[in-house]
């Protein structure tokens, strides 16, 4: 039977995300490190995401053939090796001087799919110039113009999907950062709004988002042609609604916790969401993912596939491209020995009845 096996090239003191979490936060500066590691207010979101994993047992089957075991999940028509997507985050050149470059690269070799964010330090033509399975990550640009031509290079550039965020009208307050005084480093800019806006680089970390966001709007997104998943949901309701209004997919996330503090768990509001869309579209999940085991527990109550948004900036901090490798590495290996001991030979074979 296949098995976990370790890399022989490997640094001992990096077995697992935890430990890279740890190294990444040594080398990384205050600043960026408040605002990479931190959520909002009393960061109680921020540790639930977590709890909620340790809250649940897995109940796993006994003799059944595991002799191979097929981790893949297929989205929009593609064949993922593994359930596992990297999530958007920002200005990931504060981690790495290579930045979304090398995350792109690493998940490229992989054949797993990377959103680059609207709020990236590397232009979206440079990610897709890397050939890997992307999606781009849209927060709407007040200006009409700007917004319109932002996705329209995002299509442009082969981009396979749209991720609208939908949790973001307000900034949440990260207290974190306020006491790190954080502030974008020099020589690290968002081109991509810079693009859509016109404006100089070093001036387009001051361009406007909307403040407003409707179903009108998830309309307008998904006239674009590309498939949408919209990220933020935790209520059943909104889950339905997104896919009346043509939603894609849905995305469970309370965006790491850095915007509602107090706000529901992404695993705790799962189930639920799952229900209310009845099959209709893939539920994807994000928040708290750390081991394979936590993937296990996702996908059984109903995720298609979870996303990882801190552990690749862990890797990316502590090794460029190849930490990034590295962490989707043990991810992925700990998924295929997690199916195997509760005794799964394909991820469609999970249900709620593993979980307690």
């Amino acid at each position: 039977m296949a098995g976990f096996q370790p890399d022989p090239s490997s640094d001992p003191n990096l077995v697992n995300v935890f430990d890279y979490e740890r190294v990444a936060a040594e080398r990384l500066v205050a600043g960026p490190l408040a605002y990479f590691a931190g959520g909002a207010l009393d960061e109680r979101t921020l540790n639930d995401n977590r709890a909620a994993f340790g809250r649940r047992r897995i109940v796993p089957r006994i003799m059944t053939d595991v002799s191979a075991v097929d981790p893949s999940v297929t989205v929009f028509g593609r064949r993922w090796p593994f359930p596992l997507w990297v999530c958007p985050t920002a200005l990931q050149r504060m981690a790495h001087p290579d930045g979304e470059l090398a995350t792109a690269r690493a998940a490229a070799a992989r054949g797993l799919t990377m959103t680059l964010s609207t709020s990236a330090s590397t232009d979206l033509a440079d990610v897709a110039a890397v050939g890997g399975p992307r999606w781009y990550q849209v927060y709407l640009l007040r200006d009409q113009g700007a917004r319109r031509a932002m996705l329209e290079r995002a299509v442009a550039h082969g981009y396979e999907a749209l991720v609208l965020t939908a949790d973001l009208q307000r900034l949440g307050r990260r207290e974190r950062d306020i006491r790190a005084s954080f502030l974008i480093p020099e020589g690290v800019h968002l081109p991509n709004v810079a693009a859509a806006a016109g404006v100089d680089p070093a001036e387009a970390a001051s361009v406007p988002f909307v403040e407003r966001l409707t179903w009108d709007d998830l309309e307008w997104v998904a006239g674009f042609g590309l498939p949408v998943i919209v990220k933020g949901v935790l209520h059943p309701d909104d889950a339905a609604l997104a896919v009346e209004h043509g939603a894609a997919a849905v995305a469970v996330s309370n965006h790491g916790g850095r915007q509602l503090d107090g706000a529901i768990a992404s695993l705790d509001a799962l189930p639920a969401v799952v229900d209310a869309v009845g099959g209709r579209v893939p539920v994807l999940l994000d928040g708290g993912v750390r081991r394979g085991t936590d993937a296990l527990i996702a996908l059984a109550l109903g995720a298609t596939a979870v996303g990882i948004g801190r552990p690749v900036l862990w890797g990316l901090a502590c090794d460029g491209e190849a930490g990034v490798g590295r962490v989707l590495d043990l991810l992925s290996a700990e998924i295929e020995q997690a199916l195997a001991l509760a005794g799964v030979a394909n991820v469609g074979e999970l249900s709620p009845a593993f979980v307690a």
